[in-house]
């Protein structure tokens, strides 16, 4: 089988040439990304593209299935430039995969749901409006809008889509750093005794899940013929207010939301921190998933726990981990971080 890969050097898409190289069935791996990195697993070829401008069609010739990844965090403070590449790109990698006959395995995310229960978990025929006050809650619900018009347009056409919780690993530590917390986070005091306090909402339940095992998720729905539809993908235990607190070791004290959110705001507007507030309302919104679908229809089972991810990812963060990849370069922010600083914290690097 040929797959191909869009936005394969990050977080998640090194994760899933890793577990697709280790497939005997998988004869040829296409990265597609706006850099070529230089590290790579076997069998794999890599292809700069952007996948808003450039021509996908010839990509994706001879592909039995593509994987979309490709999607901007940062920008935080370009909606036009986040728009562009992850609902309309979306919306060509869709068309072209159509086109050339290839299924489709689309990232979506539990972020695409709209706000819901935090006492039981929904499963995957929960409404996909996402939270309106967050970017990428917004363009993740209008990324399955256009897929939803891809496939009414092509009737029979394969087309998966995995919804999955916060992807952690070791390697991704200093990305998601710079991503969500910027410059000015003192990364070696992320263990557990030197965070005595948590100051939590109780409505803040997040699922999380490790990059390698979300890699085999994708492994699964892209190799497997019978998987169609959406597929809600996650670890036990959830992390709650109480499992955060017991993982750090802390005291949890309650924070009314409204307060979290007006610090949030502040520290983002004055550019000391670079996600924006509706991370914060995405957080508090969406429901909790029911992972059965995956489990049953696709075989799959997280090897790691959600609390192992967690650790996995403060571990990567405190020790500078990474990948030779562009997204996952543990120093791309400079010299004590200077080109953060330089870039405004959420502006692109």
């Amino acid at each position: 089988m040929k797959i191909v890969v869009t936005g394969a050097s990050g977080n998640v898409g090194t994760s899933v040439l890793r577990a697709l190289a280790a497939d005997e069935r998988v004869r040829e791996i296409v990265g597609v990304a706006r850099r070529r990195p230089r590290w790579g697993p076997p069998r794999t070829t890599w292809v700069a593209a952007d996948v808003a401008r450039d021509d996908l069609r010839p990509l994706f010739d001879g592909a039995d299935a593509v994987i979309h990844l490709a999607w901007l965090i940062q920008p935080s403070r370009d909606g036009a430039e986040l728009e562009r590449v992850n609902v309309e790109g979306s919306r060509r990698v869709f068309a072209a995969a159509a086109d050339a006959g290839a299924a489709i395995v689309h990232a979506s995310s539990v972020g695409a749901y709209s706000p819901g229960p935090k006492d039981r978990a929904v499963d995957e025929s929960w409404p996909t409006e996402g939270v309106a006050s967050s970017f990428y809650a917004r363009h993740k619900a209008a990324a399955e809008r256009a897929l939803d018009e891809v496939e009414a347009r092509n009737p029979g056409w394969r087309a998966v889509r995995l919804r999955p919780g916060l992807i952690f690993k070791r390697e991704a530590g200093p990305e998601v750093r710079r991503l969500f917390a910027g410059p000015l986070l003192p990364t070696a005091l992320l263990r557990p005794r030197f965070v005595p306090v948590l100051p939590v909402h109780d409505e803040l339940v997040l699922q999380a899940v490790h990059g390698d095992d979300v890699g085999q998720a994708y492994r699964l729905a892209a190799l497997s013929q019978d998987a169609r539809g959406a597929y809600n993908v996650a670890a036990d235990p959830v992390l709650d207010p109480d499992a955060l607190a017991r993982f750090f070791r802390a005291r949890r004290v309650r924070v009314p939301a409204r307060l979290l959110r007006v610090l949030a705001d502040a520290t983002w507007r004055a550019h000391l921190q670079p996600t924006p507030p509706g991370w914060l309302d995405m957080g508090l919104g969406v429901p909790l998933m029911d992972t059965t679908r995956a489990r049953e229809e696709l075989g799959w089972a997280p090897r790691r726990s959600a609390t192992e991810a967690l650790a996995e990812l403060l571990e990567g963060m405190r020790s500078d981990a990474g990948l030779d990849t562009p997204p996952l370069e543990p120093h791309a922010g400079g010299p004590l971080r200077v080109r953060e600083f330089l870039t405004g914290v959420g502006r692109k690097l």
